[in-house]
């Protein structure tokens, strides 16, 4: 279609580009459309129809204009060929296809520049009364489920089971449609002043049929802005229920016009069991149905709960295996600790990260329950207040999710049982039935011995990789220097390996101390006593037991996680953040970015002149001002108002910002994560719906209620 543009414009100097550069780098006004070959959904959205070719054109003015006239030769057109060509294309759009398409199929067609201002307003075929009256009731119930979205306002009202036999009460969405119209909104009223009391305004059916739409037309205006920045990276979060169905929330990262790392929600993924299956929709899902295109994509990372680890991997892997650029990475909002202990496929281990959420939920929970924990740990260390006073403000955080998780529990462990037992036991009317009775269950769930071994290995296993974890969270610097101690990490734990019998028995001793302070039985665990009643032989102790069920296993399963996910590539593009002034300063701008940075040397506007350009980057720093602080941080660096004259330099920080193991810098760009989360404990398990999650997570998302109701007519006539 770009070639049979550059045709009619005549415009021998372009008939060499390709159709990519010609959609990127150069505009056609409107003016040169005939007015049925454009689609005006609404006054600032203008969009072209498939067939549209240009054809009016004035090919005599610039023969009056003396400047003009040496510029181009125009080849000027008779009046026969003009109008026969106007009359080729009229006729084409006339037998136009009926439009059943996706909606994110019309929205990739071509948008025509503001510069088309003076074309009409009016659509090419006047709207029929009776048309333009159900175009306007469209928009009212559009309006009223956007509402409901924004507001978190669940569909259904009352459960049809809360109420009495033959009372008939309307839902929420019905509820709001009644009162639209008694507060005066003539077009609903004239709609339904014959329709029965008791009869639904609008059915199920079409309530899903028009809240998909909504829902694709908010989630379009973030693509739109993905697609316009080119590179984008995949994140999920962890799986989640909806109305009793598992989904895969999914966001996306990218740099958007005024140089900000954002990381959006644009929606849910039915989750599959299947993780062959679970990788093929994945893809379809993010190519076919949103229509990103993933040969842009240049990072994935995978937030899961336990158990469901190996699984993403698979998806991680098929991904890499069709789009190698697409690095396998850590999430920042991740701690690599967390991350790790997540991913061990070790039953016992995903247990005891259960039992450690549900006890950090049910504290943080009941304020009543934090001041009984604070008075045990003021009594616990009364002669080292200082570390007391640490713990009681770690209690009152999201502890569970922190890089030293694990020591902070061991320190806590002999508090919390004696909190939790102390309000179990408790004969007085303090505290409900709820509370004493969940006391009293995760009480003998942490004094269970194999829950103590479990967090006892996983602290020392842990703690050879805390520190390098929290300089990948850190600042840029960090990361940059963290990349280079990855081998000294794996080093450490290959040494561990080697050693494990040593290690073992000290992390056991650790255990068993701990136990006997707790009161708590050394023993093998029931179910492997159960096990083995009828095997008289089997003289398995304890450590060993552990040894070879927990140490074993976790220490292999962490130094092969961390093989995979810092990849070569990945390591390769953390070293490119030397490209950052305040790491070149720290290496004595003695840097070479451009062996590390040949991964993505198609991602550069100007490859062959890279070397030349970086080392004018590293000249500019060098000798820079002594007043002038260097830029800290891909942010900074990113927003400086000379960047644009390092094309090479901002595509390459353009890319590396938005690896999803990179924090996003601005917490005003990272409010997608906290409004999902905000929306999952907002909101019951049964009334949760991926369309209305939607829109509530991107209330402040542009919507454009003309395209809306034209898609709806348009799918479902």
């Amino acid at each position: 279609r770009c070639q049979r543009w550059v045709e009619n414009c005549r415009r021998a100097d372009l008939e060499d580009k390709t159709p990519d550069q010609l959609n990127k780098h150069y505009r056609l006004c409107a003016k040169h459309f005939e007015t049925s070959m454009i689609c005006r959904s609404s006054p600032y959205r203008t969009v072209l129809r498939d067939n549209a070719v240009p054809t009016i054109f004035d090919l005599t003015s610039h023969l009056n204009n003396p400047h003009s006239r040496h510029r181009k030769r125009i080849k000027e057109l008779s009046e026969d060929e003009i109008r026969t060509l106007k009359q080729e294309k009229i006729d084409e759009a006339f037998e136009r296809e009926q439009a059943t398409q996706e909606l994110n199929e019309s929205s990739e067609q071509n948008t025509v520049s503001e510069e088309g201002g003076e074309e009409q307003e009016e659509e090419a075929v006047p709207l029929t009364l009776e048309e333009r009256e159900n175009k306007d009731y469209l928009k009212s119930l559009f309006e009223i489920l956007i509402l409901m979205g924004k507001q978190n306002i669940p569909l259904d009202g009352h459960n049809v089971d809360e109420l009495p036999e033959g009372i008939f009460t309307s839902d929420n969405f019905q509820a709001l449609l009644e009162y639209r119209i008694n507060a005066g909104d003539e077009v609903l009223r004239k709609r339904f002043e014959m329709t029965a009391v008791n009869l639904e305004y609008c059915s199920k059916t079409q309530q899903k049929q028009m809240l998909e739409i909504c829902e694709s037309c908010v989630r379009e205006e973030t693509l739109r802005e993905v697609r316009d920045s080119h590179f984008f990276s995949i994140v999920t979060d962890e799986v989640v229920d909806i109305a009793g169905e598992e989904h895969l929330p999914v966001l996306v990262r990218f740099v958007d016009d005024s140089h900000n790392l954002r990381e959006e929600f644009v929606g849910f993924l039915p989750y599959e069991a299947d993780p062959e299956i679970l990788a093929v929709k994945f893809h379809t899902t993010i190519t076919e149905k949103w229509g990103l295109n993933m040969e842009y994509c240049r990072g994935q990372a995978y937030i899961v709960s336990s158990g469901f680890a190996s699984k993403m991997k698979v998806v991680a892997t098929r991904l890499l295996e069709k789009y190698p650029q697409a690095v396998y990475t850590l999430c920042s909002s991740c701690a690599l600790n967390v991350w790790l202990a997540k991913s061990v496929p070790v039953v016992g281990v995903s247990i005891a990260l259960g039992t450690i959420e549900e006890v950090c939920c049910l504290f943080n929970q009941s304020p009543q329950l934090l001041v009984e924990l604070d008075n045990t740990i003021a009594v616990l260390f009364q002669n080292n207040e200082e570390k007391g006073n640490e713990l009681k403000e770690i209690c009152r955080s999201q502890w569970t999710g922190r890089h030293d998780t694990f020591e902070v529990l061991v320190d806590l462990m002999q508090a919390l049982v004696l909190c939790l037992d102390a309000v179990s036991s408790d004969s007085s009317v303090r505290w409900n039935n709820f509370i004493a009775g969940r006391a009293f269950v995760l009480s003998s769930a942490l004094t269970d011995f194999d829950f103590i071994v479990t967090i006892v290995i996983l602290k020392n296993v842990l703690s050879f990789t805390r520190a390098f974890g929290k300089n990948l969270q850190g600042q840029t610097s960090d990361v940059f220097f963290a990349a280079s101690s990855l081998t000294a990490v794996l080093h450490s734990l290959n040494e561990v390996m080697e050693n494990i019998e040593v290690y073992h028995e000290f992390w056991f001793e650790e255990a068993t101390n701990l136990a006997t302070k707790l009161d708590v039985q050394i023993k093998l665990p029931g179910k492997y006593r159960r096990a083995q009643q009828g095997n008289l032989d089997s003289e398995v102790t304890s450590e060993n037991y552990y040894k070879e069920i927990l140490s074993v296993p976790t220490v292999e399963h962490i130094i092969q996680e961390l093989k995979v996910i810092f990849s070569e590539q990945h390591l390769k593009a953390l070293k490119c953040l030397s490209l950052v002034p305040s790491v070149m300063g720290q290496l004595k701008f003695n840097t070479s970015e451009e062996h590390h940075a040949d991964m993505y040397k198609n991602d550069l506007p100007n490859p062959d002149t890279l070397s030349a350009e970086l080392h004018c980057w590293r000249i500019k720093w060098k000798h820079r001002g002594k007043d002038i602080e260097l830029p800290a941080t891909i942010y900074e660096a990113l927003h400086l108002p000379d960047i644009k004259f390092f094309p090479n330099v901002y595509a390459l920080l353009k890319v590396l910002c938005i690896l999803p193991v990179m924090k996003v810098e601005n917490e005003k760009y990272e409010m997608g994560r906290k409004r999902l989360k905000a929306y999952l404990k907002n909101t019951l398990t049964e009334q949760r719906s991926s369309n209305l999650a939607l829109l509530n997570i991107n209330f402040d998302i542009k919507h454009d209620l003309d395209l809306m109701v034209d898609t709806y007519i348009k799918l479902y006539p």
